[in-house]
């Protein structure tokens, strides 16, 4: 419902999923023209949102381009990354990256709480956190 061919009805009923052959004798709660017509109507909105999401990422591909790079880069990206890459810059590096020895260290400074706790912040016996992937 909610279309403007199908007006704002509620055509059936969400009865969970299918189970023991339950498909074969549950009883339809729509004929089969209205059945096509729902289907014919998603099949427009679907394809509407599809043409629509493909001209947003066709139109802003340099963008696409520029985070798909920093997420290779850094893994994960935050807002402050992508909020530079939507203005039309290079993103910094993530506040606590570190590039596995490549002279491109961000360490952040520590919190009150872990110098409390005697935390010296150094990486577990496991290796640096942080870097590419493949350095891990």
């Amino acid at each position: 419902g909610l279309s403007e061919k199908m007006g704002p009805l509620l055509y059936d009923e969400d009865e969970g999923e299918v189970f023991l052959g339950r498909s074969v004798t549950q009883r339809k709660n729509v004929s089969a023209e209205t059945a096509k017509a729902i289907d014919e109507e998603v099949r427009v909105i679907v394809d509407s949102c599809y043409a629509r999401a493909k001209q947003i990422l066709e139109s802003n591909r340099d963008k696409l381009d520029v985070m798909a790079e920093a997420l290779i880069q850094y893994e994960t990206i935050d807002f402050k990354q992508i909020d530079a890459i939507m203005d039309g810059n290079k993103p910094e590096p993530p506040d606590d990256w570190d590039d596995g020895g490549k002279g491109n260290k961000v360490v952040s400074e520590p919190s009150d709480d872990a110098s409390a706790a005697g935390s010296d912040n150094k990486p577990s016996a496991g290796g640096t956190i942080g870097g590419p992937a493949n350095e891990h």
